[in-house]
């Protein structure tokens, strides 16, 4: 298809800003994709533990339980390409230290730990940034089309990345892996810097000058007040912390079984790094057609999709845990990956629209942290039960914590107005004053229109 139909068949592509964040978000997530791979297998390969992976990957989601609030904050105070070009450098230090370090001699555990710490920084504060920067891109009415074209990059780069990682890894060394990756992560900073929309400020009264000490008391203060408006702002929708909150038990048992124990799993049953390279790049494959769903498809009850694709995540362990062929666990990897990136669009689109964009990126943070601030106790527990019970064992205990969060019958509680097809749920809100202002009070039938992570 040329151009001017690609133009004429997904008009978003016509914004030039858009399409400069399309290119950093194919090239970010493929570097991703070999720090997936390269980290595990680094780790295994210099200490053979799966509790020194759990550790080392404990320090990488840890910073998430700081940052990812400061990262908010930030991303709704500065232009959030800033905000994602410094967590890409911090990415690129972190993962590309750690690959030198591998390729030069052998690092400690505790070096290991703190790079990945470093990582783990520019992750947390990227996320928020991530959410804030789409909506100020373009239009509210090409929102859908955009959140699923620009998962449809990251993922199609998350794939190839994983791909290429896992048979670089079986043939060289995860060390190299890790240096492309930190190079890959650079690369993005001349694409975010030529992106011109977004570097407004939505704070009311943002510009007003202030010096000496004033200047650290107001922005200590400004922050603190940013925070509890954040707060304040995220409980105020009941369907929003429910669902954070089940995620939460749902991305702890995840974390720990597939993160920690599925390379395990991979090295002493599946083939090593190449078989992992191919379960990551077959669940970025299925994010890949999740996306293109997306374009063209929404859930009739979106959040009530997002509540039973989080019991579903417990296929992942499962299927690690019952050792089935590779061909099996890559084809569930893939079904799990469709139904998640439909998802994650749902999420986020319904996030945009019901959350003010002044305060969208805080929200986010505060999504972001309840969804993850489980995940290191997850990472930390797999490795020491993995080896106390078995490998298996430890897997089918994460399946049975993944549907433990959702609860058998479990509903996500009060919903977003524009998201209830069925109209219960916004007429309840409406009568009780939840309904948002009038912008945001739209009908069901608006996600036609084309509208996480989750």
């Amino acid at each position: 298809m040329s151009r001017g139909g690609l133009i004429r068949r997904f008009p978003v592509l016509a914004i030039r800003d858009f399409r400069l964040l399309l290119a950093d978000r194919l090239i970010a997530p493929a570097s991703v994709g070999f720090s997936l791979v390269g980290v595990s297998f680094a780790v295994l390969k210099l200490t053979n533990s799966p509790t020194d992976l759990s550790y080392v990957l404990a320090a990488q989601i840890a910073p998430s339980l700081i940052f990812a609030l400061l990262g908010g904050v930030a991303a709704d105070r500065f232009p959030p390409q800033r905000v994602i070009i410094a967590a890409n450098l911090m990415m690129a230090v972190g993962e590309g230290t750690f690959g030198i370090l591998v390729l030069t001699g052998r690092p400690s555990l505790w070096a290991m730990m703190g790079l990945e710490a470093l990582t783990g920084t520019g992750i947390a504060i990227f996320y928020p940034a991530s959410q804030a920067l789409l909506p100020r891109l373009v239009p509210r009415g090409m929102l859908q089309e955009a959140s699923a074209i620009s998962r449809l990059a990251m993922n199609t780069g998350q794939m190839s990345g994983a791909a290429v990682a896992g048979l670089l890894v079986a043939a060289t060394s995860p060390g190299l892996a890790l240096v492309l990756c930190g190079i890959g992560m650079v690369s993005t900073v001349p694409l975010l810097r030529s992106i011109r929309a977004g570097r407004e400020s939505l704070r009311p009264g943002a510009g007003r000058g202030v010096s000496g000490l004033d200047a650290v008391s107001v922005s200590t203060s400004s922050m603190l007040t940013e925070l509890r408006e954040g707060w304040s702002e995220f409980r105020s929708h009941t369907w929003l912390w429910v669902i954070v909150a089940e995620f939460c038990v749902v991305m702890m048992a995840w974390y720990g079984a597939f993160s920690v124990l599925g390379p395990v799993v991979a090295r002493a049953h599946l083939g090593g790094a190449a078989a992992w390279g191919a379960i990551t790049a077959a669940d970025a494959f299925g994010l890949i057609a999740g996306g293109l769903v997306s374009l063209r498809f929404t859930p009739r009850r979106p959040m009530l999709f997002v509540v039973l694709t989080g019991g579903a995540v417990a296929i992942s362990p499962l299927s690690l845990a019952m050792i089935l062929p590779l061909a099996a666990i890559c084809a569930a990897s893939f079904g799990l990956g469709v139904f998640v990136e439909m998802m994650m669009v749902q999420w986020t689109v319904t996030m945009a629209r019901n959350i003010p964009p002044e305060k969208l990126a805080r929200v986010s943070s505060y999504d972001v942290l309840g969804s993850v601030m489980a995940m290191p106790a997850g990472a930390l527990i797999a490795g020491p039960l993995g080896s106390a019970i078995g490998t298996s064992r430890a897997e089918y205990a994460a399946a049975a914590g993944t549907d433990l969060g959702t609860g058998p019958g479990e509903g996500p509680g009060p919903v977003p107005p524009d998201s209830d097809v069925l109209g219960v749920g916004a007429e309840r809100q409406r009568r009780h004053g939840h309904a948002r202002r009038g912008e945001h009070q739209q009908p069901a039938a608006a996600h036609s229109d084309r509208t996480p992570v989750r």
